[in-house]
């Protein structure tokens, strides 16, 4: 165990937690209590477990044992009460998470980082954590800040899932009771480090109890990746970075339309096998001039005729070193008016966090901002 992120529990199935009680001499049943303390009741520290002896609690500390749970290195808030977070890993690499509360009566929180942490978590009724997969990311779409840093590494499962345990231990809510839904749409493609994200949802809906149906994963479009989700038996729900309408343009914004064209995708996307209710989601990036005239939308509405889909329209959310600009509000309005016409279920997806680099596409590690 020469990789510290190898001596930890974090990532472990039950399984493989209760062979690995078995190998240090102790009853099977310390496997559950393992799986439980440290997905159900997010322990931090391997003494916090009180269901095991406290010489045993001794000895796996004395072996160097951890939980595993990542660092909050900072938080940063946004006036509409999302907060961005920097996690740090034991190999000094980091990635950002971001929670976004939302409730009844409109906006959760005041901004700032003062005041009554408990009274704030009851201003929100349902909240969303957005989740990295990869330190960076290796897809290189071109109105993306994340694609600027390239990729570093993937994550491990337990990495993916230690995300989710200390944001939910900074906001002090507990799944099932408290209402929370993850979606695999941080840096990085979740589908280049498909093992470890597929393993990271299993622990998530059978540990932390984060049923299924509220997970979302988000693809560039690795076709391949797309036919192999849909054969698990857990799975989150799926949605396609889509973003252009044909091929010529979808390849000069999204380099990886040269490996898996829209044929190939669109065809993945039919082929899904949809449960119950359950609609595919097809996200939609909004460029001011470039994919956003009431041409391009017919194009999009002929492209995904049929499936059982929905568009969700995100006006680009700006950054340094991005070419392109944010679509006037006309503009959208007037796609997504284009669409519903045509018959395609069509939502704006409001931005959460723009004023501290959170929102969809601003994940870059950005610790300092422009001034206002």
């Amino acid at each position: 165990m020469s990789d510290k992120r190898q001596n930890v529990l974090l990532g472990l199935t039950f399984r493989e937690l209760t062979d690995f009680a078995e190998e240090s001499g102790q009853p099977s049943y310390r496997g559950r209590q393992l799986f439980e303390a440290v997905y159900g009741q997010r322990v931090e520290s391997v003494e916090q477990i009180s269901t095991l002896p406290q010489e045993l609690r001794h000895r796996f500390k004395q072996r160097g044992l951890s939980v595993g749970v990542p660092t909050i290195q900072k938080k940063f808030v946004s006036s509409d009460g999302t907060i961005r977070y920097l996690i740090g890993f034991s190999d000094g690499q980091s990635v950002e998470t971001v929670w976004m509360p939302e409730g009844d009566d409109g906006e959760a929180g005041d901004g700032s980082e003062a005041g009554n942490e408990v009274e704030k978590a009851r201003a929100w009724d349902r909240a969303t954590i957005c989740v990295s997969s990869q330190v960076g990311c290796a897809v290189d779409c071109q109105f993306c800040l994340t694609a600027l840093l390239g990729v570093k590494r993937n994550l491990t499962a337990g990495e993916i899932v230690g995300q989710v345990c200390a944001v939910l231990n900074d906001q002090h809510v507990s799944p099932p009771q408290d209402r929370v839904n993850i979606v695999f749409m941080g840096m990085g493609e979740p589908f280049l480090n498909y093992d470890n994200f597929i393993k990271a949802v299993g622990l998530l809906a059978e540990g932390v109890g984060i049923a299924e149906s509220r997970m979302t994963v988000s693809t560039a479009g690795i076709v391949p990746r797309i036919y192999d989700l849909g054969a698990e038996p857990v799975r989150p729900k799926l949605a396609i970075s889509l973003n252009a309408p044909n091929d010529e343009l979808r390849s000069r914004l999204m380099p990886i339309n040269r490996k898996w064209n829209l044929e190939k995708l669109v065809a993945a996307a039919r082929d899904f096998p949809l449960r119950n209710r359950e609609r595919l989601t097809f996200e939609y990036v909004l460029m001011d001039g470039v994919n956003d005239s009431p041409q391009n939308a017919r194009e999009l509405s002929e492209l995904i005729r049929g499936i059982r889909g929905k568009v969700n329209l995100i006006a680009l959310n700006p950054g340094p070193g991005i070419a392109f600009q944010t679509p006037a509000e006309n503009r959208v309005f007037e796609f997504q008016k284009t669409l519903t016409a045509a018959g395609v279920p069509a939502f704006i997806r409001r931005p959460r966090g723009r004023d501290i680099y959170a929102a969809c596409g601003q994940l870059k590690r950005t610790v300092e901002f422009p001034a206002s």
